[in-house]
């Protein structure tokens, strides 16, 4: 009795052990799952490395002489140092004056659409107007357009209004091209606020007005920082409607004046990089001030 006692409690032993040890591998999976995610950073790290390695081309050669440049080729280790490449560009190839054209185009612009814009999605979003989803859809439609067919005719329109070769001709161009976007994209978030705020303000007796500028804007913060740093970027890198609008070489932006830059100073790579760090450096510092508020511009634009 004690034998078969003692064998059965050893095979019921047996028994509930069994599942424990199939249970404990789970070493394989992690081991695979830290192989992705090392896999992952080193494809997204060498991708990264890739895109950058034009722009760190372009910040030594800014920094290298001409001699050095002429000698040993744009591609190897340079042997010199100086800024006088960005004194070349700055004041001998006038991106002083294209800078200052630039900013005189975009930050009016960049007012003026976002301003528009956000009053169109307003009313649009916030109260029942007639014909409000046609008028929507010829704002969207007028961004489907590509604006080369339109390149002769706001040409001759500017001609025969008699504001080319003015900077506020290009900043009505630049206006009227982008407030659709932006009326659609604040449209669609704007309209996701949720409506007993605004049921509030009015039995409170705020006017329309004051819902828009005390109530809407601050909630849209967001949106708008988004769109200040797409539009900015946009606007301030545009070269098409520059060079549509304009005709003096006084009144070019930056990205206009690149291109004479280059056949004033035909094999001197080292101005002509100078001349581009200068014109790519407003745009790197907006994006960087309005970082925070452009993720989360995105994420809440996905999100609703």
């Amino acid at each position: 009795m004690t034998a078969t006692h003692t064998a059965a409690h050893a095979e019921d032993t047996e028994v509930r052990t069994a599942p424990a040890k199939t249970a404990t591998p789970r070493r394989p999976v992690l081991d695979g799952r830290r192989l992705r995610t090392a896999g992952f950073h080193l494809s997204a790290g060498a991708l990264s490395a890739l895109w950058l390695l034009p722009i760190v081309l372009v910040l030594v050669t800014s920094t290298r002489t001409f001699d050095d440049i002429a000698a040993h080729g744009v591609g190897s280790r340079p042997h010199s140092f100086t800024l006088d490449g960005f004194r070349q560009a700055w004041v001998d190839g006038g991106q002083q004056r294209a800078l200052i054209n630039s900013m005189l185009v975009t930050l009016p612009t960049v007012a003026l659409s976002l301003g528009l814009a956000s009053m169109a999605a307003f009313a649009l979003s916030r109260y029942d107007l007639p014909f409000r989803r046609v008028l929507l859809l010829l704002m969207l439609g007028g961004n489907l357009l590509p604006p080369q067919i339109l390149l002769i005719p706001v040409s001759k329109l500017s001609e025969v209004l008699g504001i080319y070769d003015r900077l506020y001709a290009l900043v009505g161009v630049q206006v009227g091209f982008g407030v659709g976007f932006y009326v659609f994209v604040l449209h669609g978030f704007m309209r996701a606020i949720p409506g007993e705020i605004q049921q509030a303000a009015v039995i409170d007796g705020a006017s329309p007005w004051q819902i828009y500028w005390r109530i809407i804007l601050p909630l849209a913060r967001p949106a708008l920082a988004a769109l200040t740093a797409l539009s900015f970027t946009w606007i301030f890198n545009d070269l098409l409607w520059a060079i549509t609008v304009l005709r003096t070489d006084s009144q070019m932006p930056v990205t206009a004046s690149l291109i004479g830059l280059q056949g004033q100073y035909v094999s001197m790579w080292n101005v002509i990089a100078a001349g581009s760090v200068i014109a790519a450096a407003p745009t790197v510092a907006v994006f960087l001030r309005f970082q925070r508020h452009f993720v989360a511009g995105l994420n809440l634009g996905a999100v609703k």
